[in-house]
Parts: structure tokens; sequence; C-alpha cells
């Protein structure tokens, strides 16, 4: 039976890999092309320069050799569900100066877009034999690609297997750590024992043993003298908090609380605020992440001096996988503060919190 489908070297692909070869230079082979070979199935012609009715060029994929085969280069392209309107009856190999170096046939098939009501991610391998693989760049940009499937599950497989020796790592070490603590925990007992005997008999023989203890004649020379004025004094509620004065505050979704306290003998009042922040996505990102415009919000109570610190907490969950969802805080008053958000989707209303502190 005749071969329907096929690829093959262009001449301009041939002569590339040659040189390249002869010289011990490297062809770069970057972009996949793909076309509807003008409404009917072609005939791959080695001497085509460019695809009969081209639809869609992009950067590869992948670009491996074959584990099964050394002599054969695949390549590979994912189109997005996004992109189509179109049939593929040819595919073509471009290099980074826009050769072509190779040229396949395929059986047709019709890429939707989801704008005709139906889409699918379209994967187009084409396999290659060459003289010398060694002649030809593997290297593909992973800014502009999308995962097959198997590639995804490789990596799952390479990961868990990682984990599992991490684990068992883990426990060996755990085990190990168990044996020296017990140990260690058993040679002290041994000499608390022998320590606390030494102890007793020392406090028994001792004529004045408990020195801690102040003696009513002479008990506030006592304190002067080991040093116990302050402590003394807290006793008493005259320590530095309470002179300080009373705390307060209000406690909700949105609150504060003021805490009185004496720094280097100065009175000052630490604030201390919480609330939340809403504010929706704009509805154009750059590189699929949409981002909201700035959210200002007032504090419960203006900071009398100044804010020291903003902390954002997480922002709501959007619905959806890989959304990456993200909350941070860029401007700051005695006032009020300022934020924003990013996620993957665009025109999202979005919900963070924030903890601020000042004085």
């Amino acid at each position: 039976m005749t071969t329907k489908y096929f690829a093959l070297l262009t001449n301009q692909g041939a002569a590339k890999l040659a040189n390249a070869a002869a010289l011990g230079t490297k062809v770069n082979i970057t972009q996949l092309a793909v076309g509807d070979g003008g409404g009917t199935l072609p005939t791959p012609d080695p001497a085509q320069t460019k695809l009969i009715g081209e639809k869609r060029r992009a950067s590869l994929n992948s670009l491996t050799i074959d584990a099964a085969n050394g002599s054969q280069i695949i390549a590979e392209q994912i189109i997005p569900e996004g992109e189509g309107g179109f049939w593929i009856r040819e595919i073509g190999l471009f290099d980074g100066d826009g050769v072509m170096i190779a040229v396949a046939n395929c059986a047709e098939t019709y890429k939707p877009q989801l704008a005709e009501g139906s889409g699918r991610t379209q994967t187009v391998r084409m396999i290659i034999i060459v003289n010398s693989t060694s002649a030809v760049t593997l290297k593909i940009d992973p800014s502009v690609v999308l995962a097959t499937r198997k590639y995804v599950d490789d990596g799952v497989i390479v990961a868990k297997q990682y984990a599992d020796n991490l684990q068992k790592q883990a426990k060996e070490y755990a085990e190990q750590l168990q044996t020296e603590v017990k140990e260690y925990a058993d040679n002290q007992l041994e000499q608390a024992k022998k320590y606390s005997g030494d102890a007793l008999k020392q406090h028994v023989d001792d004529a004045n043993p408990h020195t801690q203890y102040l003696k009513i004649a002479s008990a506030l020379k006592e304190l002067a003298d080991a040093g116990k004025v302050p402590d003394a004094l807290a006793v008493l509620g005259l320590t530095e908090p309470a002179l300080a004065g009373a705390s307060g505050g209000v406690l909700g979704e949105s609150g504060y609380i003021k805490i009185p306290m004496i720094i280097a003998g100065a009175k000052k009042v630490l604030y201390l605020q919480w609330g939340t922040f809403t504010s929706v996505t704009g509805g154009s990102g750059t590189n699929g992440v949409y981002e909201s415009p700035t959210a200002t919000v007032t504090w419960p109570v203006a900071f009398p001096n100044n804010v020291l610190q903003v902390i954002t907490g997480g922002s709501s969950d959007v619905g959806g996988a890989g959304q990456q969802e993200m909350a941070w805080a860029f401007g700051k008053s005695r006032t009020s503060g300022s934020f924003g958000f990013q996620c993957r989707s665009p025109n999202t209303t979005m919900t963070g919190s924030y903890i601020a502190l000042g004085y």
C-alpha cells in the first residue's frame, strides 16, 4: 500500500543539516506551522520553502530525540483551545532563521475555536529522520509552551518518588533521633538523681539555707541590696503599665485595640487595627493575569503619629484550578491604606484582610 501521510526534509533543510554536521555546528529548530493545504490534502515536496496554506505558526512545545530510535527527532506543538477555525492538512518545521527544515502532510482534522461553540486542545507532532541528531539544537523556550498530559504524568511520578524517598529518610531520622533523645534523657535523669541527693544533704547541713527569704528586721535593706525594688513596686501596683494608663478599642470584623506603654520613660500608645478590603479585577490582563484597581480603606481610627507596618491576609478563593490569587498592600497613611488583588480571572470580586500597626 502506498504511504499516504509522511514527512521529509526540504532541500534547504537537508543542506543546512549536512552543513551543520560537516562544520560541527547546530541547526536551531524553533517553530512549527500548520496549514490547510489550500483546501485539499497536499503531497510534501522537498523543493517547498513554505506551506501551501499556512494558518498558524508558533514556538515548539518540545523537541526531543526519540527514545526508541536515536536517528529520529520528535517535534511537538500544542494549539490551545482558544485558537482555531481552520483545517489542518500540512505541517512545517522552521529554524531560527525562518527556513522550513521539514514538511509533512497529515490526516485531515478541523481545529475548532471556542467562539464556534466547541473547543479542544490540539497536539501536533512531526517525526523526522536525520543522519546526525547532534547537529540539531534540542532547546525550547519554556515561557511560551504548554505541558502535555504525558509530560505532567511523568513529572508527577518523579515527584512522588522524590516524596517517598524523603518520607523514608525522615522516618529513619526520626527513629534515630528518638533513640538518641531517650539515651540523653536517661543520662540526665541519673545525673539529676545524684545532684538532688548531694543538694539535699548540703541544704540540711547549712546553718542558714534560705537566704532568698527576707528577715523582718532588715527587709527593706535586703530588698535594695538584692536589686528587688522594681519587683516590690510591681507588687504594690506601681509598675510602668499601671502608670501608662488604661487600654481600649473596638472589637468586630473591623476594629482596633489601644495598648498603652512607657518606653524610655515616655508614655506611648500602640494601635493595633484590622479589617477587610474588596475590589474587582479588570477586564484585560497581561499573560493571563488580571489585576484590580486600587482599593482604599479608611482605618477604623486614625493613627495619631505614624503607621509602622501593614500586613495583608490571604485573598478570597476564586473558583477554578490555578487561579493564583494574591493580595498586597502598596500604600499607607495615618488615616488609610491602599490595597490590590490579582488572579487569573477577569471581572472577579475579591476580598482580603489586613492588620495595621502604628502609634
